[in-house]
């Protein structure tokens, strides 16, 4: 084939508008349908709520008004409003602001210039409007331009209009697709992170107010999951909260920010936190504890605010500042977090012996742990690496989460229930970024358990080898864990008892928003023309309807009994993942005593009270 004419015409120069609908990755990390915390359409939202937490942060503006309808979001903040004769240009030309003067936004979460921009040009209606001092003015676009008459003069407010900016957008669904929807699970939570490190504002969504008095403290209270050790510490300074203590789980869970910006994907302030933990146990206890002893079962929130902060990417997930500030003789972060933990951190534990004994405790625990583990672990290494040349639970793909490959956030890992469901899948998976991991049967009840059980228990200790978590989630290779059992009793009991081993043991994975359940047909319904999947009895009725009562209806009893060729259609574009969280559970401890543990009598009690007998059976 004949290589393309590379000359003068095939340089092309973009537009602002042009190139970031173009390249929409490289403003909002991903475009996405709603079904992940991270998609671009929560993106767009923290963008635009952004902007009024930079003016409460300056003083002015206590509350903020966010609405959803169908597709569309309202923005009402209550700071000094967007000057109304740059209203336009702010919106609508990138590296247009007021940020880029530190006097009058110090420690702002947008710094680029871009945000506001980037959601302007990838929503396919939006309106901006700006009040200040009595006089207001409206503009509108279509696909980021300007509507013809869209640029509105200036008028004056209706009485008793408060100064602010009202931002409403509908995210053009030529780029996020027909069928994006928002969750408003994802937005209320991003709307708590915004309550708890802005104390004394007010997010009102649809009517529902957030708000938090304590900050931090608060947000660690809602995500525990069990009981903590000891009360929770919460130090605060300039630009500086933490709050912290150590609960009975495995692991290590962390909430960081950056100028209230949420950086999931931690950075330097996080690794500066981690460092400064174990260098002030280590001076106060006098002793040179293992760091990951000192770290097992920690949970910590850490907020810190710097000036110009540096992320690694548009979406500000991972904050890569060396410095708190851009001046030479700036700190850097590490000592800046590292001093205030060892005065402040150092100070309580000397004021609160009883909190410095639990921490002593737990510290010395996991040293015993690791310690006895070290042996079997090193047993079980060897006896993995010989069974890994004869074993087949692992058919691997070849892009994981920890490459640099474009497609590396699609790695996904299948658990399945036996040979024949492995085999079906494995057949019609995408090689290149689906790995399925067979079980040979129900996997052992780990409740009450301690990690010694992974090692023992050959086919945890290869799942554990297979995702690679070991020591930590940040080495894992699949950005989903696909649980993909049958649709029936002993379906949903291996599925507990997956559960059970990941909440046991690896926390972070669910709260990291790793593990799913993989949704799969019950029904088939067809005739001569057409076929149609039912995920449920409503679903075939209606196909039924659609396709009339005398079409052929198959029930698929398990994985196994669908073929490769129809495996096909549930995994790829149109795959139906449920998402496993832990934003009801309050005490998972508590659940997994009732459901895994031995309460027999109790679970009996609870089965007998909400049976409930179908009213439709056919008497035999």
């Amino acid at each position: 084939m004949a290589a393309a004419n590379y000359d003068e015409q095939s340089i092309k120069t973009l537009s602002a508008l042009e190139h970031i609908r173009l390249r929409p990755g490289m403003y909002i990390g991903r475009l996405g349908n709603g079904s992940h915390p991270d998609d671009g359409i929560y993106v767009l939202i923290k963008e635009t709520i952004d902007n009024a937490i930079d003016e409460f942060t300056m003083g002015f503006g206590k509350k903020v008004e966010i609405h959803l309808a169908d597709r569309s979001i309202y923005v009402r903040d209550y700071g000094r409003g967007i000057p109304l004769g740059k209203l336009t240009e702010c919106v609508s030309i990138i590296n247009t602001g007021a940020k880029y003067d530190s006097e009058t936004f110090k420690k702002a979460i947008g710094l680029n210039g871009v945000g506001q921009k980037a959601v302007n040009a990838l929503s396919l209606e939006y309106r901006a409007q700006a009040i200040r001092d009595g006089r207001m003015r409206t503009v509108e676009f279509y696909q980021g331009r300007l509507k013809k008459n869209g640029e509105g003069k200036i008028v004056a407010a209706p009485d008793g209009e408060r100064n602010g900016t009202l931002i409403e957008f509908t995210p053009d669904d030529a780029l996020f697709g027909k069928d994006f929807r928002f969750r408003t699970e994802f937005i209320e939570e991003m709307l708590w992170n915004y309550a708890y490190l802005n104390r004394g504002l007010t997010l009102s969504f649809n009517g529902k107010n957030f708000r938090s008095e304590n900050g931090l403290k608060d947000l660690l209270s809602k995500k525990l999951t069990g009981e903590p050790l000891y009360p929770m510490i919460h130090l605060e300074g300039d630009d500086i909260e933490i709050a912290m203590t150590h609960g009975g789980h495995y692991g290590e869970d962390y909430y960081t920010f950056v100028n209230g910006q949420h950086t999931t994907m931690g950075g330097t302030h996080l690794s500066a936190f981690k460092e400064g933990i174990v260098a002030t146990v280590r001076n106060f206890f006098k002793k040179d504890y293992d760091a990951g002893d000192i770290r097992q079962s920690i949970v910590a929130a850490v907020s810190i605010r710097v000036m110009e902060p540096v992320f690694e990417s548009q979406t500000k997930t991972k904050l890569g500042s060396i410095n708190i500030g851009p001046e030479k003789d700036a700190p850097s972060i590490r000592q800046f977090v590292g001093n205030f933990l060892q005065q402040h951190f150092d100070n309580y534990l000397h004021r609160n012996p009883e909190t410095a004994d639990a921490i002593k405790r737990k510290i010395e625990e996991s040293e015993r742990e690791r310690k006895e583990l070290a042996g079997i672990r090193n047993i079980a290494r060897e006896r993995a690496k010989k069974a890994s040349l004869h074993n087949r639970k692992l058919r691997d793909c070849r892009v994981h989460l920890d490459s640099k490959d474009k497609r590396a956030e699609e790695s996904s890992l299948f658990i399945v229930e036996g040979d024949s469901a492995a085999g079906s899948l494995t057949a019609c998976r995408d090689v290149q970024t689906q790995a399925v991991f067979a079980l040979k049967g129900k996997p052992l009840n780990t409740y009450g358990l301690t990690k010694k059980v992974i090692y023992e228990n050959e086919e945890f200790h290869l799942l554990q080898s297979a995702l690679n978590v070991e020591d930590g989630i940040e080495g894992l290779r699949y950005n989903k864990i696909i649980i993909a059992t049958d649709a029936d009793v002993d379906g949903m009991h291996i599925r507990l008892l997956l559960l059970s081993f990941f909440l046991q043991f690896f926390p972070e994975l669910i709260t990291n928003h790793h593990v799913f359940i993989l949704e799969t047909p019950l029904f088939r319904v067809r005739n001569k023309k057409e076929t149609i999947y039912c995920y449920n009895e409503a679903e075939k009725q209606s196909a039924l309807h659609k396709l009339g009562q005398s079409a052929e209806t198959t029930r698929f009893k398990g994985l196994g009994e669908i073929s490769a060729g129809e495996f096909k259609d549930f995994i790829g574009e149109d795959i139906r993942l449920e998402k496993v969280t832990l934003d009801q559970v309050h005490n998972s401890d508590q659940l997994l005593s009732f459901f895994m543990g031995k309460n027999t009598p109790d679970r009996q009690e609870f089965i007998i009270q909400n049976l409930r007998a179908e009213k439709d059976l056919v008497e035999v």
